[in-house]
């Protein structure tokens, strides 16, 4: 890249802004052709995540029969997994952020840096600002959007101001760069965090944060307070290490739902009480992205209402309403009655892409993949001095009954050797092409 990866994450925009309406799109003119028409099949894969990238190179691996093209709003990859660890200086930018561009070429698809505005699947059209890209094929891994509306209804300067100056820091890139400054100056006070109700993106993550602030505010002898304030069942480690270590440092509110935020005064309320606050992370509901809800494929309960988040076969993630077009990632919906939604993780966002690929490149030929189902590893940090991680491993089958089984399994290591980064690694060298 021309710029320093430094000033690439210093300079990354802001989110897409407001909503747009559901449904899919009435294309009344011809927009120009980013791409001709391709003589092959083509795959259009929008979101360059985990899940997108995945699905990408394995469609290169499993079918170079087919026209793959990945289409990304950003012009680097950001990786959320290891983001909390950069936040202290504990991991270097270089495992983080990596270069769509190189991982194209590694693999032999296209790839356009272009922010998609519409689907339109009638017409099998993806939409920019600077034109269409037809398919054959659709993946939609656009992963989360933030419900600011819950909080604020239509107040654009409200939500502006909390996404800005308060940012929850899980959208990749510019929000972590954002709070990592902000943790570096930050000198003392009440620096408030409240968690978003379930589903959110990685579970543990908001946990394994809480536990990063309190030692760098315990380590550098910073006279704060960090309030967490949380609507969900913590786990018992969690608990027991800001109980123990971080008694002085952690004020954990349990049964915390927010009901106000008033981010001009520093105020936030819950059922029970108004919070007053120096410096803030503010995390307000996750739901699936925007363009979901632009394409139309947001699920609905029992009752009629929406879901927030996507409607899809739990096997094959092809989209409830079409059958040309499958999701993979955090904007999943749920799966199963027995627990509900597959972790909204990096791996398993990467094994859904992997399994998409499958699926394409079977549809593609006129057959049928076998089967099969995700994993996840996840491995989160309940401490950091000394360190100790937590590998947490979620594996799936289908029953007898037709339900999907989640087991997971958690390992604890009070004496870990980097196997997050190699983990990591791992995986960047399997979408990303990723060398050390």
């Amino acid at each position: 890249m021309a710029r320093s990866r430094r000033d690439f994450l210093l300079g990354l925009g802001a989110l897409a802004a407001s909503a747009t309406s559901v449904g899919a799109p009435l294309v009344t003119t011809t927009p120009p052709e980013l791409l001709p028409r391709s003589k092959r099949q083509r795959v259009v894969v929008v979101g360059g995540g985990w899940g997108g990238l995945s699905c990408a190179a394995h469609l290169r691996k499993s079918a170079p029969e087919l026209d793959v093209v990945l289409m990304e709003k950003n012009e680097a990859f950001w990786s959320c997994p290891l983001s909390n660890k950069w936040l202290a200086d504990l991991v270097d930018t270089r495992y983080l952020v990596h270069d769509y561009a190189a991982a194209a070429r590694a693999y032999g698809y296209t790839f356009f840096q272009a922010e998609v505005r519409a689907i339109d699947r009638d017409r099998r059209l993806v939409v920019t600002d600077g034109g269409t890209v037809d398919y054959d094929w659709l993946v939609l891994a656009v992963g989360i959007r933030q419900d600011y509306g819950a909080w604020f209804g239509d107040d654009s300067r409200a939500i502006d101001h909390a996404r800005t100056q308060y940012p929850s820091a899980w959208q990749p890139g510019r929000e972590a760069a954002v709070l990592k400054r902000k943790l570096a100056h930050f000198e003392g006070g009440d620096f408030l965090m409240n968690l978003p109700p379930m589903p959110y993106r990685c579970p543990p993550a908001p946990y394994e944060r809480a536990s990063l602030i309190a030692w760098l505010f315990k380590s550098r002898r910073i006279k704060g307070r960090l309030i967490v304030l949380d609507p969900n069942p913590i786990s018992p480690t969690f608990r027991r290490i800001f109980a123990e270590r971080y008694k002085d440092q952690i004020i954990y509110v349990p049964n915390a739902r927010v009901t106000a935020v008033d981010p001009f005064n520093r105020k936030l309320s819950t059922e029970f009480y108004e919070y007053r606050f120096n410096d803030a992370i503010l995390m307000p509901p996750q739901q699936a992205g925007e363009l979901l809800w632009q394409a139309g494929l947001i699920g609905r309960d029992s009752a009629g209402r929406s879901t927030g988040w996507a409607a899809q076969d739990p096997i094959t993630f092809r989209a409830s309403r079409d059958e040309r077009t499958f999701l993979v990632g955090d904007a999943l919906g749920p799966v199963s009655p027995l627990f509900g939604h597959y972790p909204k993780s990096g791996h398993a966002a990467s094994r859904q892409g992997r399994i998409v690929a499958g699926q394409i490149a079977a549809r593609a030929r006129g057959d049928e993949a076998p089967p099969e189902l995700p994993e996840s590893v996840c491995f989160v940090f309940p401490d950091f001095e000394p360190q100790e991680m937590v590998r947490i491993e979620s594996h799936y089958r289908v029953r007898g009954d037709g339900l999907i089984e989640q087991t997971m399994r958690q390992f604890p290591d009070p004496n870990p050797r980097d196997e997050d980064i190699q983990w990591a690694t791992s995986m960047f060298r399997e979408f990303l092409a990723f060398k050390q």
